[in-house]
């Protein structure tokens, strides 16, 4: 089996001064345990240092010290403590701790009861979705009412025994937060539009994915995590190591229309797991790396090389791989452009412009070269032009 790899992503959530923090932890601990010794009284240590001593500490030690001593106890539910971990894991804000009429101890524990098996990927997929909804509103708001409330536990896990396989904590920690989308027009995970083919992709909610989860020749233990209405096209997550499949890495099924096994199937991969897949998309549609045009999102990628200015005007190209049209055996992979041309603000209006005509020289990856010559935009040449400010 062959793979075509369509993204790799260098992982934007690794902790970086983890060492340093592990340092500032142990030092804590040390302090603590010197005050703990019998040539020093615990109670005549002021609360103040204390108290910040143990502010260099994670929940899990800060809980190991309300065991040491009763004033150690009082001490690590001081309220400040808790807010910074709440806010630090559950991206919690006065506002939630208002109307939860609870403490910030207490605030810690319920969620931490509730999504305690989630807490590493928690912050960062919570994040993704709120930068999402965020941006979704100002810029495709009718996509926000699509979007489903979380699933429970007991629901993920009805799933797991109905499919017999585990899902992974981060897929299962996004479904909390947001149980995929309702099946309608336009999808989140993207939309492609030419003459005559359009995709968009819905993001499945956990029990239509059940209902798809393959167990065929070719597919066997993939989740569709994606689907198009109109190409029928989805993207999987594989839940087991099988068929020259990593677990849990995102694909798009590809035929492969040379092998006389027709169960054969070829990968084009989308992610190395459902938190990179998810985050990386997220990344690239609230940074504008993915244009919104008519209300959707649009999976073109911009290279930043592929840019020229001329005077007043600058050119810029964007690129999209459909894999719905593609193949591995035998090697046919395609593409769409978007062109974009933009005239610059500090021109005068005197030297708006017309498209009359276009020349393309395209050279493939094997080093062949075609040249194409026409008019600018078919049947809008004579009409179309470009004006100071404006883009096309």
């Amino acid at each position: 089996m062959m793979r075509s790899t369509l993204l790799r992503s260098s992982g934007r959530y690794a902790a970086s001064s983890c060492l340093k923090l592990r340092r500032e932890e142990e030092e804590a601990l040390l302090m603590l345990t010197m005050a703990s010794s019998p040539e020093l009284r615990m109670d005549e240590l002021p609360s103040d240092p204390l108290l910040h001593v143990l502010s260099y500490l994670g929940f899990r030690d800060l809980v190991r010290c309300s065991y040491v001593s009763r004033r150690l106890n009082d001490l690590s539910k001081h309220n400040p403590l808790w807010k910074s971990l709440c806010c630090k894991h559950w991206l919690l804000s006065d506002a939630d701790r208002l109307q939860s009429g609870v403490s910030w101890y207490c605030l810690f524990r319920q969620y931490y009861g509730d999504l305690g098996r989630y807490i590493q990927y928690y912050p960062v997929l919570k994040r993704a979705w709120q930068q999402l909804k965020d941006f979704l509103q100002q810029r495709c708001p009718r996509m926000i009412a699509s979007l489903k409330d979380g699933a429970s536990e007991v629901e993920l896990n009805d799933i797991e025994a109905q499919i017999g396989c585990r899902l992974p904590d981060d897929y299962r920690c996004s479904y909390r937060i947001h149980n995929g989308q309702k099946l309608v027009i336009p999808g989140l995970m993207g939309s492609m539009s030419l003459s005559n083919h359009y995709r968009s992709e819905v993001l499945l909610d956990v029990e239509t994915a059940a209902g798809g989860f393959q167990q065929r020749k070719g597919m066997r233990r993939c989740l569709p995590l994606t689907f198009c209405f109109h190409t029928g096209l989805s993207q999987y997550m594989a839940l087991e190591p099988a068929e020259g499949r990593r677990m849990f890495e995102s694909f798009y099924p590809c035929p492969d229309q040379t092998a006389q096994d027709p169960s054969a199937i070829d990968m084009f991969i989308t992610g190395s797991c459902f938190l990179e897949w998810f985050t990386t998309y997220v990344h690239n549609v609230v940074t504008g790396e993915y244009p919104i045009i008519r209300d959707q999102i649009f999976r073109y990628v911009h290279d930043k090389g592929c840019v020229a200015t001329t005077g007043d005007i600058t050119v810029s190209v964007s690129t999209s791989f459909l894999p719905e049209l593609s193949s591995v055996h035998p090697p046919h992979f395609f593409f769409t452009y978007r062109i974009r041309i933009e005239m610059s603000s500090s021109a005068s209006p005197e030297v708006a412009c017309q498209l009359d005509s276009r020349y393309w020289k395209i050279t493939t990856s094997d080093g062949n070269v075609e040249e194409v010559q026409g008019p600018g935009v078919p049947s809008l040449a004579s009409t179309w032009c470009v004006l100071p400010s404006e883009s096309r």
